[in-house]
């Protein structure tokens, strides 16, 4: 904890020391995430604060006006979201409540499963009702494409030094075609982008408590229910995640979400959703890796990889890309 940021990041807080009641001795790290951000816990005498965080962004790599907008429109959609406080947008620093240290990945086990993801999916169906159009950026079609793309690029030729002949090249492009297909054709509304257990906190008022949503964006009605029980760090049998998708539906359809009558059609969708969003993972895990030289998503990759295959497998249009995803199985993760 001695890099340049650390010390301006120390000068703003000396600043606020007196109206927040800072213990600048007690400043220490608090989790970073797979951007440049960072985070870190300082403890406060203020009354009902206890502790806050501080959030590092630096502004050349990742600009607060985003994460501020998103912040302030889920609090209005009802939203356990971090308070902002204070910002130094020109530094790159912000001043949150805390929502604690308890994530949901720590917390599920087979015994709190339901209620935990009771409480998520509540808060999801909220920020789903609260979506408008042209707030957010489009989920659209090139966006949609890039992401698929980093699976060929960083997962098959970067990570495990696998080239594709020209049938698999063009069976990749003809799966990928139906994926975007399908994803545009649903409903839209906002996107957490990021909604898994990783993302959710356990409070004991409003919970989840929900953090990490700056690349929001306005597109599938799906995407942050595959976040959620397509998670990349933590797996459950079918038939609960179902079930559990299956209340979704139900309590969104009651909320007047636009969803499909046919709940057949609307895991479907889930499935093929989640499909985009696994290649994708695949692909960001392993240029973390490569480029970025974080190796701690390495583990997660056996995982989404079965998930893809599993899905792909179930549906006779996708029997090519899974062809294509078990001949990696061989390969060294």
């Amino acid at each position: 904890m001695t890099d340049s940021r650390l010390n301006t990041l120390r000068n703003w807080l000396k600043a606020l020391e007196a109206s927040w009641q800072l213990d600048l001795d007690t400043l220490v790290p608090a989790s970073a995430d797979a951007s440049f951000r960072r985070y870190f816990r300082i403890a406060s005498k203020m009354p009902n604060f206890g502790t806050l965080i501080v959030m590092d962004a630096p502004p050349q790599h990742e600009p607060l006006d985003t994460f501020i907008k998103v912040d302030l429109l889920l609090s209005e959609a009802g939203l356990n979201v971090p308070k902002i406080l204070e910002q130094n947008l020109a530094e790159g620093f912000l001043l949150l409540n805390d929502l604690g240290t308890k994530t949901y990945l720590a917390e599920l086990n087979n015994e709190t499963a339901d209620h935990l993801y009771k409480d998520a999916t509540h808060a999801l169906v909220q920020m789903q009702q609260a979506s408008k159009p042209n707030v957010l950026p489009n989920y659209d079609e090139a966006l949609l494409q890039r992401e698929l793309d980093l699976f060929p690029e960083w997962y098959l030729k970067k990570h495990l030094h696998i080239e594709l002949n020209e049938q698999q090249t063009e069976q990749l492009k003809k799966s990928f075609a139906l994926i975007i297909e399908n994803n545009l054709a649903q409903a839209k509304v906002y996107v957490h982008r990021d909604y898994h257990s990783r993302n959710l906190m356990l409070t004991e008022k409003n919970n989840p408590g929900v953090i990490d949503f700056q690349d929001a964006v306005y597109g599938p009605i799906t995407y942050d229910a595959a976040s959620l029980w397509r998670d990349a760090y933590i797996a459950w049998p079918e038939e609960r995640v179902i079930d559990w998708v299956i209340k979704f539906w139900e309590e969104g359809r009651k909320a007047g979400l636009p969803m499909p009558d046919d709940f057949g059609q609307f895991y479907r969708d889930f499935e093929w959703m989640g499909l985009q969003r696994h290649l994708k993972v695949l692909g960001i895990f392993s240029r973390l890796f490569h480029r970025d030289g974080k190796d701690g998503y390495l583990k997660d990759i056996p995982l989404v990889l079965e998930y893809a295959i599993a899905c792909a497998n179930r549906y006779i249009e996708l029997k090519p890309l899974a062809r294509i995803l078990e001949s990696t199985r061989s390969n060294k993760e």
